[in-house]
């Protein structure tokens, strides 16, 4: 994380301050105005690296920048040839080399027109993009906010040749830190997935290629490139890729697709779907997946909770963080949708389990309050999850997780739909679910969020897991234990999924030495070694009550 590399964090400062004082100062307007800089920037850099590769393995490859570009208001003129612009001008490597007028007027004039028609006029990243505005105002500030991008991509290159860790992953820190700046997190319950349980989500749930994967509630698509990563991984592994490495989490991760074939990239592109309900959010998800790789993400501009989203048994994967505290107008919300309730992180978790094929799975972040709460609409969610789910694991975070937006206790569920909506249960689904009580994630549990050694819980979460079982998972002292449904189903727990009304505490006796051992060593420490006919020459106060307290002591 950005945490271990103050060069970097340095240089994102730099630029977060450039455009805080160039007059940019709403924090979302800023993240937008960075990302279609850095996008641009990495659009080149892949285009020319693909090319290389073509180039090497005699593939064909066209460039995004070969031929001519018309914009699209002159393609009804008569003649638009006459309006065509030259691709090779609009690359990050040619016009930063301009003076600061001329650029600011090339980017807002063309670049940025050709960046918002890049898949075509048709695509969906055409259609999001099509409001999307450039409004860096002043030339000096596009110089620098190139200058300081060229060097902030020169330092990840560095650190990804130098450190082993996947220039990918570097650069999801960097977009990471610039989107924490954002002074709006945490609004309506919205906080950044840190990437680290995200690959622990991910490890947990195993996606596999050919799997069709959703994230409900995407906002910058963590999930779906986290997704993304461990299916690329899975089959670099497999076609036996060297230099993959555990990162500083304990995780082996990769985004480079090249050694995929051109079926199975498009089988991964088709894969992912995300939806948010914020405009800017849907911008930015598109183009952070579009930059690791995925040509046409399928992220839009929806609230899965409305009516007017009608999905519904779609999805072998749904990887979330939905919004936590937040509410939705009750005359709105689907009518598929059973839960007496406004609350969103009850409704999204249903509507996960809606959106679920059967044997599907999902695994989802929510406040501790959904494991306890006592309303009505609570019980009933959990009831569906043990009854018409097999719900594989609970796994309480620390409540420092999700600092510096905010210090709430949150948990993983894991399951597995069985039943849909409408089936007569016949047979609860689930048979035992696994608790797990994570003490630590691998960084402090402050503000700062440093960077701490190990792995925290993180492996040892994943490992017993996937080899946990109900014969021998039965301590319930331990920090992970299995609970039978019929347990959690009883009268007295009635469905509740907290670790703490199922865990055994501990307490150990603790032996003190006798009160006169203690005085001993209390007046020792005041006078040092010596005899008793010296002791009682000393006329110190405080040797003198201690020697008063020892006789009355015994």
């Amino acid at each position: 994380m950005l945490q271990n590399n103050p060069e970097l964090k340095s240089k994102i400062d730099q630029l977060w301050n450039k455009f805080w004082s160039g007059g940019i100062s709403n924090p979302l307007t800023a993240i937008e105005q960075i990302t279609y800089l850095l996008f641009m920037k990495r659009l080149d850099e892949l285009d020319q690296k693909r090319q290389a590769d073509a180039e090497w393995t005699g593939d064909n490859y066209t460039s995004k920048f070969e031929g001519s570009w018309i914009p699209p208001e002159y393609r009804s003129q008569p003649e638009p040839e006459k309006f065509a612009i030259d691709k090779r001008g609009l690359r990050w490597s040619e016009f930063k080399r301009m003076q600061a007028q001329e650029m600011l007027q090339h980017v807002q004039g063309k670049v940025f027109p050709f960046l918002k028609d890049l898949n075509g006029s048709e695509s969906n990243f055409t259609h999001h993009m099509r409001n999307a505005v450039f409004i860096i105002p002043k030339p000096a500030l596009l110089v620098e906010a190139v200058k300081t991008i060229d060097d902030i991509f020169e330092v990840m290159e560095r650190d990804s040749r130098e450190k082993g860790q996947a220039f990918q992953d570097i650069q999801g820190d960097v977009y990471e830190m610039l989107l924490s700046e954002i002074a709006t997190a945490g609004k309506n319950g919205q906080f950044r997935t840190p990437r680290h349980i995200i690959k622990l989500m991910a490890d947990l749930v195993q996606p596999q290629l050919g799997h069709k994967i959703a994230d409900p509630a995407c906002g910058s698509g963590g999930f779906l490139l986290g997704a993304y990563q461990y299916i690329v991984t899975q089959l670099a592994i497999k076609a036996e890729s060297k230099n993959l490495t555990p990162d500083e989490d304990g995780f082996v991760r990769t985004s480079v697709a090249a050694a995929l074939t051109e079926k199975a990239q498009a089988i991964l592109a088709s894969s992912l779907w995300g939806y948010d309900i914020d405009q800017t959010m849907v911008r930015l998800g598109l183009m952070n997946l579009m930059m690791h790789g995925i040509d046409e993400p399928h992220i839009d501009y929806k609230d899965t909770l409305s009516k007017s989203y009608t999905e519904e048994a779609g999805y072998d994967i749904v990887m979330a963080n939905p919004p936590f505290t937040g509410s939705i107008d009750k005359g709105d919300i689907n009518e598929h949708l059973q839960l007496a309730t406004t609350k969103t992180e009850l409704l999204f978790v249903e509507n996960i389990y809606r959106l679920l094929k059967k044997g599907g799975t999902a695994c989802v972040i929510v406040p501790q309050g959904v494991l306890f709460g006592s309303g009505g609409a609570f019980r009933t969610l959990r009831q569906l999850l043990v009854e018409r789910c097999d719900l594989k694991a609970v796994i309480t975070l620390p409540s420092g997780v999700f600092k510096p937006y905010a210090g709430v206790s949150t948990a993983i569920l894991l399951f597995t739909k069985v039943w849909g909506p409408k089936d007569k249960v016949t047979k609860p689904a689930t048979e035992h679910v696994w608790f797990y009580e994570m003490a630590a994630d691998g960084y402090s549990l402050d503000d700062k969020r440093s960077k701490q050694e190990g792995f925290g819980d993180l492996q040892d979460i994943i490992a017993r897991y996937h080899a946990r079982d109900a014969a021998t998972s039965t301590d319930r002292t331990a920090k992970f234990f299995m609970v039978p449904r019929a347990e959690i189903a009883d009268e007295k727990n009635n469905f509740d999924l907290s670790l703490s009304r199922y865990k055994e505490d501990v307490f150990e006796e603790v032996h003190y030495d006798a009160p006169g051992v203690i005085l001993d060593r209390l007046i020792q420490a005041e006078v040092g070694d010596v005899d008793e006919a010296e002791l009682a020459k000393v006329q110190s106060g405080i040797v003198r009550e201690l020697l008063e307290l020892k006789v009355m002591v015994g």
